[in-house]
């Protein structure tokens, strides 16, 4: 258990990195016109946005089973740890995000420019606060439409970010699970997938960077109690001697 939790702690560690740095520097968002940056980012951030998100993680279970190669019966196993530990951080997200009720960027923003209190718009049903998203920005051609219509969509509270559990998680997994195996490029894309789209909330007015640290630090502690799990239940996470050998002759 504690050498997983120090492998998971270094993942989750490089992930912080980012925020951690944005927060210090005293940064604040600013919705800026639209660019090939803006939309690099929110084409990023779409990858985990519904229903892009599904596709995803069903994309990135088959990759793990296959770097992993369990037998059916600890494939099924790894299945329903993999889907619990992102149900559980999205489920932890939503009960936190009803309890602080933490505005988002973007909305504070509006509240400022646009003369719509905070508390009014949260106070409306969600379809409500699209709605009004869209008539306070119709007149904002310097915007770009994809950017809006992200926001109409996204009128829930800011604290902590859904996003980045789902990011960190799965990098954070293949930290845990993989590095036995040595995947390191995949290690390495799936932390700067995360990192790429943590930064993307950023950036798009979603997110303050207080958020995605709560975010990272919640899914360290899940992942690191599914890796534990996944190790009891599926066997050991180190290769058999076969593909040792073959691990061994790649590093060479």
């Amino acid at each position: 258990m504690l050498s997983i939790a120090r492998r998971t702690a270094a993942g989750a560690a490089l992930l912080l990195v980012m925020p951690v740095a944005v927060w210090v520097s005293g940064w604040t968002w600013q919705p800026e016109p639209g660019g090939w940056g803006l939309k690099m980012f929110y084409w990023i951030t779409e990858t985990v946005t519904e229903p892009w998100g599904v596709i995803t993680h069903v994309l990135l279970f088959g990759w793990f089973l296959w770097c992993l190669r369990f037998r059916l019966k600890a494939a099924i196993v790894l299945f329903a740890i993999l889907a619990g530990v992102i149900l559980l951080g999205q489920s932890v997200k939503s009960y936190v995000k009803k309890s602080v009720q933490e505005p988002r960027p973007f909305v504070v923003w509006l509240e400022k420019n646009k003369q719509v209190p905070v508390d009014e718009f949260y106070a409306l049903k969600r379809k409500q606060r699209g709605a009004l998203v869209e008539r306070q920005l119709a007149d904002m051609d310097s915007l770009p439409l994809y950017l809006r219509k992200h926001w109409q969509f996204e009128t829930g509270y800011a604290f902590p970010s859904g996003h980045t559990m789902f990011v960190a998680s799965w990098a954070l997994l293949a930290v845990g699970l993989l590095w036995p195996r040595r995947r390191t490029f995949t290690i390495v894309l799936l932390l700067a997938w995360a990192t790429a789209v943590m930064g993307s909330r950023l950036v798009l007015g979603m997110h303050w960077p207080r958020d995605l640290i709560a975010s990272t630090i919640v899914s360290w502690l899940l992942v690191t109690l599914a890796t534990w799990l996944t190790q009891k239940l599926c066997g050991p996470l180190t290769p058999p001697p076969e593909e040792a050998s073959d691990i061994r002759e790649r590093a060479e």
